[in-house]
């Protein structure tokens, strides 16, 4: 017996055939509350412990204040490290936290599947694989993960983008695993998606080093790019149409790469946290570059694979 025919059957036929439709799929209970538990426990304690003593303060912006994309070498070198980024609201014009640190930190990241022990063992998981491998994947790369806190109040808006183009191979293939750790409401800043939007939005796009980083990160524009056998469709003549995805703790979403998606401001008295993490295709015939942001350490990205 091969060790993928050992794997649970995570997705039904139709949730398979949902996802390539509509470019994203809900999975409820996906996490059972003592798993939810402790994973809130431990970004508790992360959050609680770091230090300030020399931290760079860097802040993560959206770019919705005309600021630069982060790229400084705290930003990246973080992607075998648990590294903590600020709200960008969460300073006043001196340059002062206005709350206490553990209420200012946007998110944690970028190695926690690599570092952290809790993190590690709830993402390379056979479920994972099983997930992945269901969706198309044939060699399945983590190359990312993290926290994103979206503090009461201050947790900032995410415009309309797609991921592939921070986390660019070619042709394209991230997927995003993103955790529900606590309740995602219309109010707290859940997230939104254009449905099939995947099928008609090409790459035209990505986040590159600068000068091999020596000058941060910023976009280069690419030809039209698309992912490998993606049934393709005719751009509407309005793709406005958010469809808001309030979700329960415990609630895992998966989204491609390509699909247009947003959350909005946290303008509620409640965090939310969540857990996510993205894969990539490692298989032959996928290129993931130099130029990108995020360079693998040592060894490479983790092999979901390597689960069984």
């Amino acid at each position: 017996m091969s060790p993928a025919a050992s794997l649970p059957q995570v997705l039904t036929p139709e949730q398979v055939q949902f996802f390539h439709e509509n470019g994203y799929l809900l999975l409820e209970n996906a996490l059972s509350p003592e798993t939810v538990a402790e994973l809130k426990d431990r970004t508790k304690t992360l959050l609680e412990d770091f230090s300030l003593e020399g931290h760079p303060m860097t802040r993560f912006s959206t770019g919705k204040k005309g600021t630069k994309h982060v790229g400084d070498d705290y930003f990246l070198s973080s992607g075998d490290k648990v590294r903590f980024f600020f709200e960008e609201d969460a300073f006043d014009e001196e340059g002062n936290l206005t709350r206490p640190k553990e209420k200012s930190i946007n998110k944690i990241g970028h190695g926690l599947h690599e570092v952290d022990t809790s993190f590690r063992s709830m993402t390379l998981t056979p479920q994972n694989l099983s997930i992945a491998l269901s969706l198309g994947f044939q060699d399945p790369r983590v190359l990312q993960s993290m926290i994103i806190c979206k503090q009461p109040e201050i947790g900032g808006e995410v415009g309309p983008h797609q991921d592939s183009p921070f986390l660019f191979t070619s042709p394209p293939s991230a997927m995003g695993f993103w955790y529900a750790l606590e309740d995602c409401t219309v109010t707290n800043g859940c997230l939104s998606f254009i449905p099939k939007s995947h099928r008609y939005s090409p790459i035209t796009k990505r986040l590159v080093r600068i000068d091999g980083g020596n000058e941060g990160t910023g976009f280069e524009d690419i030809p039209e790019t698309w992912p490998a056998g993606l049934q393709k469709l005719e751009k509407p003549e309005s793709d406005d149409g958010y469809e808001l995805a309030e979700v329960k703790a415990g609630t895992l979403v998966l989204i491609h790469g390509s699909v247009l998606h947003k959350s909005e401001r946290n303008s509620s008295p409640k965090s939310r946290w969540i857990y996510t993490f993205h894969v990539i295709e490692g298989g032959e015939g996928y290129e993931y570059d130099e130029k990108n942001w995020l360079q693998p350490a040592e060894g490479g990205f983790s092999r979901l694979r390597d689960v069984v």
